[in-house]
């Protein structure tokens, strides 16, 4: 049997907020697996323990760039090592440049961008020269551009950490920018129900199959059971599905029918997502240090 350590058990508990003992058990039973442990206190617990996906885990910004006409726009990650440099206007202006190169050439990938060139400088060297100057690393991490069906409407939030860039076709600004603002608060992984990967829907018709399971129900109750969550799932998921956020009696697929838009498609960067954030443990650290002293 795999050694359950505190480590795991600790991780395990940042990502679900779950009890210590149930995260034990969990991993215990998984044999270690640490996507498996999750799975199991997501049945166990309900959708308590599946709140890992929205935590920001690196610091930085996303910087943006939209044409006069709105027909063209990009968005840029880059990451920091704290919240400070990236508050730092010097990060900041280079984050914008970046995002300028990829509206204007549209690089393949981050190798290519960094080959492009600012002020007749390899992004590369001024990326480098940044990291000599403010003293920590910095990474470009991705990026997306978007040639518009019809116009594009941005919105930033809590200071360049979330980025979103909307591809709105008929509508006004009015709807572009509350749809943007929408996306930012409700984190929607795709535009439709077309765009959920079957890997994600599997695991939901899973965790719903074992839960509908300890019901004792009927097995044409729990198919009903099983489907309606798989469902209600990719409403919640899905830009189209989801609720509006400044009309809950609205879904935003209603909203643009009202309005006689559509989304052709969005961008959503949310700075860190989804990379693993180094957390100092204070306490061993002077422990260590004392102990250094002592000997």
């Amino acid at each position: 049997m795999a050694e359950i350590t505190a480590a795991m058990v600790k991780e395990l508990r940042e990502k679900t907020d779950a009890p210590m003992m149930e995260c034990k058990k969990a991993l215990t039973e998984a044999q270690g697996d640490l996507g498996k442990a999750e799975e199991i206190l997501r049945v166990r617990l309900g959708s308590k323990a599946s709140k890992a996906a929205s935590r920001v885990a690196a610091e930085g910004v996303v910087g943006l760039s939209i044409s006069a006409d709105q027909k063209l726009a990009a968005i840029v990650e880059l990451n920091s090592e704290t919240d400070f440099v990236a508050k730092n206007d010097d990060f900041m202006a280079f984050a914008a440049k970046l995002a300028d190169l990829v509206a204007e050439h549209s690089p393949a990938d981050v190798d290519a961008l960094l080959a492009l060139t600012i002020d007749g400088q390899p992004v590369e060297v001024v990326r480098t020269a940044l990291v000599g100057k403010i003293g920590e690393n910095i990474s470009v991490r991705r990026f997306q551009r978007i040639e518009a069906q019809g116009k594009v409407t941005s919105y930033v939030h809590g200071g360049s950490k979330i980025g979103v860039l909307l591809d709105l076709v008929g509508g006004d600004e009015g709807l572009g920018k509350d749809l943007a603002m929408h996306i930012a608060a409700s984190k929607p992984k795709s535009l439709s129900k077309d765009g959920v990967s079957a890997a994600d829907i599997e695991r939901e018709r899973s965790i719903a199959e074992q839960k509908a399971a300890e019901s004792g129900k009927p097995p044409e109750i729990i198919a009903k059971m099983v489907e309606g969550t798989v469902q209600k799932f990719l409403k919640e998921v899905t830009l189209l599905g989801q609720v509006f956020v400044k009309d809950d009696k609205l879904s935003i697929e209603q909203l643009l029918k009202q309005k006689q838009a559509s989304v052709a498609s969005f961008t959503l960067f949310i700075v860190g997502e989804g990379i693993e954030k180094k957390v100092n443990d204070f306490a061993a650290e002077v422990a260590a240090q004392a102990a250094a002293a002592a000997r």
